[in-house]
């Protein structure tokens, strides 16, 4: 993979759209060591429907234990990516999200978003922040 500097904007779009499907398609795992995964070993994580603030893949795990229950299935609707250098990027924007309500119905959430990514020494991408925020009305 080229690094982000010499990626035209398309292909840092294309980048950081296949990112955060394979993000969305971890979810449907319903595998909260597999969704873990993609965080940083020192990622910072500000979840959507919890007042936590996490640290790492560990915190991360925690987080999905519980989120992965409610059978999450997730879509982008509104992005603005930007580059922050060679080895990371700014994904932001609005995602809506389908899921359980507990009494056999689903329910829709709309949040806010943003995400950094960082290329590890392996030359992968993995999410170093993630902020996500139910949208206020």
């Amino acid at each position: 993979m080229q690094n982000v500097e010499q990626q035209t904007t398309s292909e840092l779009t294309e980048t950081a759209k296949a990112n955060m499907s394979l993000w969305l398609e971890t979810l449907g795992t319903k595998d909260p060591k597999k969704v873990a995964a993609i965080y940083t070993e020192d990622a910072t994580f500000l979840p959507t429907v919890s007042g936590d603030f996490k640290r790492g893949k560990k915190g991360a795990e925690e987080y999905f234990e519980h989120f992965l229950a409610k059978n999450p299935e997730g879509e982008v609707t509104e992005e603005v990516i930007a580059s922050m250098g060679e080895d990371a990027y700014l994904h932001c924007g609005m995602y809506t999200f389908k899921l359980d309500d507990g009494d056999g119905g689903r329910t829709t959430v709309q949040a806010r978003f943003s995400y950094v990514w960082k290329k590890n020494g392996d030359n992968e991408w993995k999410i170093n922040h993630h902020h996500s925020s139910v949208r206020p009305e």
